[in-house]
């Protein structure tokens, strides 16, 4: 099952461009500043029942579900996903797959040998063929295929529609060895992830037109060269059917077929007790409830405590049974339904226990990390003290319990961008960042110029009273011209003096000393922010709980009627219900219509209530926050677009995101949770930049300075004058990480590459754009008579090993009652 946040297919392809605004961070010495050495944390093992495979039965067919159908065969195209990687790895060579660790292993099934032969002048690779290779055809693997794959990749011919090429355009040239089975490849320079090249390999007759490239391998694979070739695929059902490759010259595959079905993640519980599939990943609610159906085994047709009907006390159903057999004949069938509802769903929910018994959970860490990300193409954001404030206020391990904790998985927050634990080379450099620290997060805020009053405070260089009232006046512009006026000065005159602002505080404030009027003001806001941060520091957490507010839409006497839904004035500014009348109270005195006593003076009653106590619809709420002590400044709060997914399968990332907003608020930082539909989280909102903060998931890599440089790469301008993101989302980035990420890129001695990798990681870590939290567990359901498959970590399967541990006695397992 994919997961929301995980970009599309895999980390070397060329994404989306989008617009950002970026600068170089000026970084401190970072030697010496990872919280550790050379890590020797393991990383979690596989779960995958291992058994040899002589006590493998040969024979039936597994049905494994994913996602969708793939919207492509060819994993070098722009829209290859999780299904094209999962089932061309059973149908195409892959020379260096990830082994449990993490690392490229050289695939006998296709190599005897691969290896650098020549470093001066130029980097050479020799490959040596499994002389038993051939593509389902019969025709030998061998140096043309090689050479149609760089020539389609390279970058050179437009005619390939390919997203991916990162290490092909540094071939220079390939050619036959000493024999045909023989591959010569020289580099125009060194190129260290050598080993990431041609996995998957295509045959020459795909990759050797772009006829064949762009369209004919989206739909089809005719040839092969795997354990299993593709028999059909059918869109009706669902289903893409691999069969057993006659062909195939490594170990003999166990099964006879394996069909790879497509099931949303909402259906999964259903389709494994239905027995439509043997294989899922699966969400943390459905691996409880094969735990729960596993434990209820010996339960001798005890009614189930839990499931539909467990919530009803003795007292309930006595109740309910009266009413369904009392005399009032209209409540007694409403009760009688309800009764058979209840009943059914009891019965149902207690088949599929039933069913779910025959399955077992297998779980591990998946190779993928999840993130929150920082966009710093404009907004608070875009100043490195406010990200590195943020990162500072989050309880890591806090994050990682919450989600690793209840699954019985270690919890420990991820310390690298470039390496996952267990991985060779991973390193904790979050010590260039700094640990959790409340008060060096609110040191860096007051550094930026966020402060407690900083929302009262009018913007620089219009003084409170104000004069733009004067000039009104005395000019009849209308008010809200004039404030627009204001508004527009205020906004050029801080761009024009963002080197010199702390002066410029200053000087406003020098010129407010001497108004008596601005005094009094500023002392009566003080005194009103200070009443109500001390009301609602005692609510923060009930408020969060009891729903939102929606100015303008109670429609109390006095307001204007509502505006139409979809139309341009229909906006809906959130305020939390318990804070809006300390905030409408406190906005009122400091505006002289409150007294003392908080009555409102007799020229502004109205009916309906005190001027100012509903706003119109699309007025801007008060600051919510401003009242429980959220940082401003210039007038604004301190408040950041947080995007979330909606979606059922998106619940822990949720409630991620539920702790992180708490965290933030600690520090005066205040969130505007937006939860999106899956389906356009990625593309509308993280890829497109409209977000502040979010949460999303990259795949491990066993190549970081090739498939890492374009997720972390400094924007670059395009000629259109806008900047190029590549793979980086959150718009920050730095020339010293690039370089690093280029440097290691062309370094042939593998510990010195690494080395740069960790500089390169620490780096990320200051720029503070992207904040590992954890790595993503991974839970896989699967038929407990099953071996050799579940959830593999970091390795690739071998399709050829998994099969049932006993003959199953007639057909498709996939076909068995349950």
């Amino acid at each position: 099952m994919s997961h929301v946040g995980v970009p599309r297919g895999t980390v070397r392809k060329r994404r989306s461009l989008a617009l950002l605004t970026a600068g170089v961070l000026t970084i401190p010495v970072l030697a010496g500043c990872s919280s550790g050495d050379e890590e020797t944390a393991r990383g979690v093992p596989q779960d995958i029942a291992p058994a040899a495979r002589e006590t493998v039965a040969d024979g039936s067919t597994v049905n494994w579900a994913v996602d969708a159908l793939p919207a492509t065969f060819n994993a070098f195209q722009a829209d290859a996903d999780s299904a094209t990687t999962r089932i061309t790895g059973a149908l195409l060579p892959t020379l260096f797959p990830m082994d449990r660790t993490g690392q490229p292993k050289l695939n006998p099934d296709y190599l005897e040998s691969a290896k650098v032969i020549e470093r001066e002048p130029k980097q050479v690779v020799l490959y040596k063929l499994n002389q038993q290779a051939v593509w389902s055809d019969g025709r030998e693997i061998g140096a043309p295929d090689f050479v149609a794959q760089w020539r389609a990749l390279r970058g050179k011919d437009s005619a390939f529609w390919t997203a991916r090429n990162a290490g092909y355009e540094r071939i220079e040239k390939i050619e036959r060895g000493a024999d045909d089975l023989q591959v010569r490849v020289t580099f125009s320079k060194p190129y260290a992830d050598w080993r990431a090249l041609f996995s998957p390999l295509y045959p020459k007759e795909i990759t050797g037109s772009p006829d064949a490239f762009n369209d004919g391998a989206r739909t089809t694979l005719k040839n092969t060269a795997g354990p299993f070739v593709l028999r059909s695929v059918s869109k009706s059902k669902g289903t893409v059917t691999l069969a057993r490759n006659p062909r195939w010259w490594g170990d003999r595959a166990k099964l006879d077929t394996l069909v790879f079905r497509a099931v949303a993640a909402k259906d999964r519980t259903q389709a494994l007790a239905d027995g439509t599939v043997d294989v899922a990943d699966i969400d943390a609610a459905t691996a409880d409830r094969i735990t729960l159906a596993r434990r209820d085994r010996g339960n001798n047709g005890q009614p189930l405590n839990h499931g539909p009907g467990s919530e009803i006390t003795p007292a309930q159903a006595l109740r309910s049974w009266a009413q369904a057999h009392g005399s009032d004949e209209d409540a007694a069938e409403i009760a009688q339904a309800a009764r058979e509802k209840n009943r059914k769903a009891v019965v149902a929910y207690a088949a599929e226990q039933k069913a779910l018994r025959d399955f077992a959970v297998r779980k591990s860490l998946e190779p993928a990390y999840t993130q929150l990300a920082l966009n710093g193409e404009s907004g608070p954001l875009a100043d490195d003290r406010v990200r590195r404030a943020v990162a500072r206020a989050l309880d890591r391990e806090e994050l990682a319990r919450t989600v690793l904790g209840p699954l019985g998985l270690p919890a420990k927050p991820l310390g690298s961008h470039l390496a996952l634990a267990g991985q060779p080379g991973y390193k904790d450099g979050s010590g260039a960042l700094g640990e959790q620290n409340t008060k060096e997060a609110q040191a860096l805020l007051a550094d930026a110029g966020w402060t407690r009053g900083g929302a009262a405070e009018p913007p620089k260089d219009t003084k409170a009273g104000s004069e733009a009232e004067k000039k009104d006046g005395k000019d009849g512009k209308d008010g809200k011209d004039a404030g627009a006026d204001a508004e527009k000065k205020t906004t050029d005159d801080a761009e024009a003096d963002k080197d010199s602002e702390e002066e410029t505080d200053k000087d406003s404030t020098d010129k407010a000393d001497k108004d008596s009027a601005d005094n009094e003001a500023a002392a009566e806001r003080k005194k009103a922010d200070q009443a109500s941060a001390d009301r609602d520091s005692e609510d923060s957490a009930a408020s969060r709980d009891e729903g939102l507010y929606i100015v303008g839409d109670d429609n109390k006497p006095g307001a204007p009627a509502p505006a139409t839904v979809g139309s341009a004035s229909a906006v809906h500014v959130l305020a939390p219900a318990r804070t809006a009348a300390v905030q409408g109270t406190a906005l009122l005195r400091q505006a002289g219509l409150l007294g003392e006593d908080g009555a409102v003076a007799a020229t502004d009653k109205q009916p309906g209530g005190a001027a100012g106590a509903y706003a119109p619809v699309g007025t801007a709420a008060p600051a919510p926050a401003a009242a429980k002590g959220q940082l401003g400044k210039d007038g604004k709060t301190l408040t950041l677009r947080f995007v979330l997914p909606s979606g059922p399968g998106s619940q822990s990332l949720r409630s991620v995101g539920d702790k992180i907003a708490v965290m933030l608020e600690k520090i005066g930082i205040g969130t505007e949770i937006t939860k999106v539909p899956d389906e356009s989280y990625f593309k509308d909102h993280i890829a497109s930049g409209a977000y502040d903060l979010a949460l999303y998931s990259w795949p491990a890599t066993a190549y970081p300075a090739t498939d890492g440089r374009p997720i972390y790469a400094k924007p670059e301008p395009a000629t259109d004058g806008s900047l190029l993101v590549e793979q980086n989302y959150t718009r920050v980035g730095t020339d010293h990480i690039d370089q690093l990420f280029d440097k290691a890129a062309a370094e042939l001695d593998e510990k010195a590459a690494r080395e740069l990798m960790k500089q390169a990681d620490a780096r990320i870590w200051a720029a503070a754009g992207s904040i590992p939290l954890f790595q993503r567990p991974q839970l896989v359901a699967v038929d407990k008579k099953l071996a050799n498959v579940g959830a593999f970590g970091f390795a690739a399967p071998r399709y050829q090993d998994i099969g049932f541990k006993n003959r199953q006695a007639a057909g498709s397992p996939a076909d068995r009652k349950k």
